[in-house]
């Protein structure tokens, strides 16, 4: 679908020069001489580089068509993480470097949404709360809660996050997966 420059928005997912961009900044420019125009900040998808470009007003864009689908994480299998479409039980291998950065909040069975741009997968949506045991923390002592800064807990996924005080080895807690932060005892 075509849109207009002027109705980009940071977040939008674009097809320009071959490739999927994600939009990271916009900045609408009025100079004293010449029209109007949008300087656009993007993100290659795939590679991960960054492009800065100029679209004019009468420029258009083709805004990229995106679907996605709920489906359940089920294991790791070599450099893959393997996840079942919940409709139609198919099975879809997402390389795990590709979702680095959010593997330390994936336990079997997490239902999660899956982006697809022409059937193949270019994202994950966890939920916002995550419930994981703590597997290593250090022991809290008698009467240290004056201290609110909190302790580092390794939980079972392999991710450490800082807890308060209270928190033992063996209880389950809820993660921010936005933030990566403690949010309460599950």
């Amino acid at each position: 679908m075509k849109i207009s420059a002027f109705e980009i928005r940071p977040g939008n997912l674009l097809e320009y020069n071959g490739k999927l961009w994600r939009v990271a900044k916009i900045q609408h420019v009025k100079p004293g001489k010449g029209g109007a125009f949008m300087q656009v900040e993007m993100k290659d998808i795939l590679a991960g580089t960054k492009l800065n470009e100029r679209f004019r007003s009468e420029d258009k864009v083709e805004k990229a068509h995106v679907e996605a689908r709920d489906m359940q994480y089920l294991y790791q299998d070599g450099g893959n993480l393997v996840f079942m479409d919940n409709s139609t039980y198919e099975q879809t291998f997402i390389p795990a470097a590709d979702l680095e950065d959010q593997m330390g909040y994936l336990l079997p069975n997490t239902e999660v949404k899956v982006t697809f741009h022409n059937e193949q997968p270019i994202g994950l949506d966890l939920p916002a709360n995550v419930v994981l045991e703590v597997v290593e923390t250090e022991t809290a002592i008698k009467g240290q809660t004056a201290s609110g800064s909190g302790k580092p807990a390794k939980l079972e996924t392999g991710l450490t996050v800082t807890v308060p005080a209270f928190v033992n080895t063996g209880d389950k807690i809820k993660v921010n997966t936005d933030t990566g932060d403690y949010v309460e005892r599950a």
